[in-house]
Order: C-alpha cells, then structure tokens, then sequence
C-alpha cells in the first residue's frame, strides 16, 4: 500500500515539473504569438479586418462600421407605394359586366434621395404601369412625380416636394472590389428602413433580366440579403456611400435564398442625371453588336486569352464602320477600360455621351491596334437628342418613334414603336410591347403624338401596317365604332 501512494505522489510531482519546464520552452513562442497583434481573444476580429478592401492600412470594425454605414444611409433611403389599376378608361363595358372592373392594386418597392430638393432614384419596376406614386419619408407620405425611365438599366427618377431633405452620401462602384462589405437598406415585405449585411461576391454581372433595346446588365452580385420590396434601395460600403441601387435577386421561391444584384451606383447616377436634364438617357452607340468569347469561340479564332469581345456586326454608317473595325475584331480596351466581357463592354461605354471620342484598342489577325470612335447617338448623330413621347390612358401605351439602330435592324425607313402596354385600346387590338406601327389608313406614321391622338378620336375602317418586334411585317383592319 505504501509503495503504492510512493508510486501516484512521484508521478504526480514528475508531471507537474514536465509541464513547467515544457511551458518554460515554449513561453517565448507564445509570447511571440501575442506580439503579432493577433492575441486569441481578437482573432476573429482581426481577421475580418483584413477582409477590409480599403486602400490605408488602418483597419475597419466591421461592427462599428456597420453602425455607422446603417446611421448615415437609412434617412436616405425612402418607402414608395405603386396605384394603379384604377383608371376607367382603360376598361370597357364587358369588363364591368364580368366584374373586372377598376379595383385599385398596391405595389411597394424603396427609392433613394440624391438631392436635397427632392430627386430619388428607384428601379423602374417599382413605378412601372403607375397611375399614382407616393414616397413615404420618415413618417411623411408625399405625391410623387414621375420625372423618367429607363428599361435599359431599370433605373427610374422620382421628384417630391420638399426641401433640406438627407441627400445621400455617394460612393464609387468602380472602385468596389470583391469581397468588400456592404449594407442593403431597403423595405422588404413592407418592413421599413431594414438593413442587411454582406459582401461583394462578383461585378460586372450578366443575368439577362432588364428590358429594353439596349439592355445594360453589368451588375453588382451581393450575398446580403434582399427581398421583395428592397427593390430600388440602396447598397451602400462601410462608410455609408451609395455603391448601387438593388434590382433583383436569383431565387426559386421569389424570396432571398443567396443572391441579389444591384446597379453599379456610377451607371445609376448618369441615368438619373441624363433623365433629369434631357428627360431621356443620352446613349453613346459604338455601332457594333458584340458577344462574348467562349472557350469554343477562342479555340476556333485561335485566341489566347477569354477577355474581350467579339464584334459580329457594324451599322451600316456607324461609328465603329467610320473607325474601321470590322467582324471578328476582339475589343480588349475602351478608354482606360479593360475588357474582360460584355457586362463590363457595356459599362465601359455607358460612361460615354454621343460625340465623345474614345480609343479603343483591338486584336485583329493576332495583332493588336488601337483606332479612335467618335460615339453616336440613337439617331446616328453626335449631338445631344431629345426624343418625343405621346403617353395615353386611353390607348394604355407609351407612342415613340423608331430610332436609326431600331430602323436598320428592321429595316424600315420610319415608324412608331409601341411601349409600356398596359389594359387599353391598343392591346384590345392585339398589340403587344415593340410592335412598330409605319402607316395608318395607308399614311405614313411618324409623329407619335398626331399618331396617338388619330386613334384616340378615330371611328370606322382602320387600316394598320407595320413590323412585329422580330421584324415580321402585319396588316390588320379593324371596325372601330
């Protein structure tokens, strides 16, 4: 028994001085450990630090920072309500007979102020087919006025009344690298002034959702959360800044399940301001249709690199036939923009404006070359243009004349484009988005106005000529009473 407890007490005391002459060893490692700057208890928050993409070296509390991004941004950002449906005369007496009538319908979505005067920039989903806007701001409901839209990057502008209002903080997207925090501030599920957390997990994305004839899609992918109703709200850095105006999210159920998207700021401003001073976006065209290079493209055009892209076809008289491109040149550079696919082709031009100049560098037979654009506008000019619009109730339609890129791709001297459709005479007739009328009883269509009042007044036999939006022609007559 003794030599027993002689045993345990000699392990005992033998294990306690292993263990000091082992932390005796290793004390000036780990006192090494903690001179580093990452002591165990901040690790976690070190980390995150250096995820941070700014350029000083100063590091960031994500948790600070995310207090004060949420405080500069929210006041900005504002709740927009949607009415439509109740306008009677886009209904007739076979709806009232089958109950279908007006019946007033809601939609909501958020917007962001950019000027101290009142301009807010929202998505043009959230207004589309609006027959009344109202901005609720900080408990304060004012009527809107829609000030205009672009399908192209589903950027709409509204304007209220009011002064001194918190005009937000700008940012820069060019600027916004991958991996970067970001807030979004919106109004899901009508939840106002609701902030989530995330980073940048691509730019310059393509997913093939916006409208219009010259789609731009050069988004901003984010993993925070966006739902329902944070459409037109802001994605803003750690310091607060606009970087861009959510859009969308990449979902199978219709509620956040890992992405969203947003409109780089830099692309959303020029919309809103070219929107603001000529009441249309000033669109720089190159001339050329491009697509992207696949590994198939560049194994078969034997291409050493996936940047850049392709041109398959110039305008005829367009600016990229004047400089000399021709098929099958790769675009690598526009400016100081590196090329690196359609998404950023796009945006790099969208920074443009019709008679700007721009060096544009391209590989043609394996060599590369640099030649000068002078940009065009819709009309194949170099000025500023101002195109006219006729809106009407009763027709349920947006009426606007085909442009010169429009004219050449269906091959037609002139017309009048239909847009915007909603439940009206129009679309009782058949008529769907971009149906381009060219002659009506046989008279050549070319003011959208005198063509849109015709219609609202006329009765009898009407004849309709023109091209579907694929460019196949139609002829229809119709007993109008």
């Amino acid at each position: 028994m003794n030599s027993t407890v002689k045993s345990i007490a000699i392990s005992f005391l033998s294990g306690i001085a292993g263990a000091a002459f082992w932390l005796s060893i290793q004390a000036p490692e780990a006192k090494d450990f903690q001179n580093s700057g990452f002591p165990e208890s901040r690790l976690t928050t070190q980390l995150a630090n250096d995820f941070q993409p700014n350029s000083s070296l100063e590091k960031i509390d994500p948790t600070t920072s995310f207090i004060e991004a949420s405080q500069n941004s929210t006041e900005s950002v504002v709740f927009i309500k949607n009415f439509s449906g109740t306008d009677y005369r886009r209904y007739s007496m076979f709806d009232y007979f089958f109950g279908t009538g007006p019946s007033q319908q809601v939609s909501t979505g958020s917007g962001v102020i950019i000027s101290k005067d009142g301009y807010i920039v929202t998505n043009n989903h959230v207004i589309d087919r609006a027959e009344t806007i109202e901005v609720v701001h900080q408990k304060r409901t004012y009527k809107a006025k829609l000030v205009g839209t672009d399908k192209n990057t589903d950027i709409a502008v509204l304007k209220i009344e009011a002064s001194n209002l918190p005009e937000i903080k700008r940012g820069s997207s060019r600027n916004l690298k991958i991996g970067e925090w970001v807030l979004a501030v919106g109004n899901p599920f009508n939840l106002t002034s609701t902030v989530t957390a995330g980073i940048v997990s691509a730019k310059e994305r393509q997913i093939n959702i916006l409208g219009g004839d010259f789609p731009l899609e050069s988004f901003i992918q984010t993993d925070a959360p966006i739902n329902p109703g944070n459409s037109g709200g802001a994605l803003v850095n750690v310091n607060g800044e606009l970087v861009g105006i959510n859009t969308a999210i990449l979902s199978r159920t219709g509620s956040y399940t890992g992405y969203g998207f947003a409109v780089p700021v830099d692309v959303a401003m020029k919309v809103a301001n070219d929107l603001i001073k000529f009441g249309e976006v000033q669109k720089a065209i190159p001339g050329v249709d491009v697509v992207e290079i696949t590994p198939e493209l560049a194994e078969e055009m034997k291409l050493k690199t996936l940047d850049g892209v392709i041109v398959t076809h110039t305008l005829r008289e367009g600016a990229a036939e004047k400089a000399g491109l021709q098929k099958n040149d790769v675009i690598l550079q526009i400016g100081d923009w590196k090329i690196t696919g359609k998404g950023s082709f796009e945006e790099a031009l969208s920074y443009y404006y019709p008679g700007d100049q721009v060096k544009v560098d391209i590989m043609r037979g394996g060599n590369v070359k640099s030649m000068t654009l002078t940009l065009q506008n819709l009309e194949g000019q170099t000025g500023i243009i101002k195109r006219e619009y006729y809106s009407s109730a009763l027709l349920g339609a947006r009426l606007e004349a085909v442009n010169t890129i429009e004219k050449d791709r269906l091959r037609i001297p002139y017309g009048i484009k239909i847009s915007s459709l909603s439940r009206g005479y129009l679309r009782d007739l058949g008529f769907r988005d971009g149906y381009v009328i060219t002659h009506v009883n046989e008279m050549p269509a070319k003011d959208p106005k005198a063509l849109g009042k015709y219609l609202e007044e006329f009765s009898g036999r009407l004849k309709l000529e023109g091209v579907s939006p694929n460019g196949q022609p139609f002829m229809q007559s119709y007993n109008i009473r």
